[in-house]
């Protein structure tokens, strides 16, 4: 007589697991399904990008209001769909060649970069790219008076002469970034190869998942909307940076 208690072979066990309804199975089947849904997402994204992982969080405010804490970005290999105009062979447009081109993202002209401050490991930099400087260029007459600080001339201005060819960056954030990156010391001019891709699209407030997650018990309260339809958040996370011209940090999602 056979034994119909359990299912017999790789195949028979599998249509079970597929199909039954004991609890625990049914569990884990669920997680299984979910890891691989998520997994093959990713695995999308990064095809489409070129980079891995393919989006980031915000966790700071220095590209506001284009960019908000708790942001999550999508992040594209530079060189992906980058139009003639670029840098070079850098696939990055510049702010200035940005305002020639009429080309815009996140409602100014050029392209945002994520970039690793002097090639640094840790958190990277998630900033707009304002002018390309060849190596020992004297770029003071093509900066913005108002982002050098009160250098009067070159001499007095960090980077210039520029130690090397890179991109003069900076956050859109006109109150907590004055000036240049490279004029507040978080960064020297930004090599191509230290950028890890462009900015394409943010999703607000998913962010908070990775921030909340990486920043231990989460310091976040989401309040009822204050102006008629956005989320007020309530109150401001400790983790945030609150200093002028900080960077506005990214982190990686898992």
């Amino acid at each position: 007589m056979s034994d119909d208690s359990g299912p017999r072979g790789l195949r028979e066990w599998a249509e079970w697991a597929w199909t039954t309804e004991e609890g625990a199975v049914v569990w884990v089947r669920e997680v299984l399904t979910s890891v691989g849904a998520v997994l093959a997402v990713g695995l999308l994204l990064f095809a489409i990008s070129g980079v891995w992982p393919p989006m980031v969080a915000v966790e700071s405010s220095s590209m506001h209001p284009h960019m908000k804490t708790g942001d999550l970005v999508f992040v594209m290999e530079e060189h992906r769909l980058s139009p003639e105009f670029a840098t070079m062979e850098t696939g990055v447009v510049t702010y200035e060649t940005g305002q020639q081109e009429g080309y815009t993202k996140f409602a100014e002209p050029g392209d945002v970069i994520i970039y690793r401050a002097d090639n640094r490991t840790g958190t990277p930099i998630i900033h707009r790219a304002r002018f390309w400087v060849d190596e020992g260029e004297n770029w003071y007459d093509r900066a913005d008076p108002d982002h050098v600080g009160s250098a009067d001339n070159c001499r007095e201005l960090p980077n210039c002469p520029a130690p090397h060819g890179g991109f003069i960056t900076k956050g859109d954030n006109e109150l907590t970034n004055q000036r240049y990156d490279q004029v507040n010391g978080l960064s020297s001019p930004v090599k191509p190869g230290w950028i890890v891709g462009t900015a394409e699209v943010r999703v607000p407030v998913l962010g908070f998942v990775k921030l909340c997650a990486s920043a231990g018990p989460c310091p976040l309260s989401i309040g009822p909307p204050t102006d008629g339809g956005q989320l007020a958040v309530d109150p401001a996370p400790r983790w945030l940076e609150s200093a002028s011209d900080t960077g506005n940090r990214t982190a990686v999602p898992a």
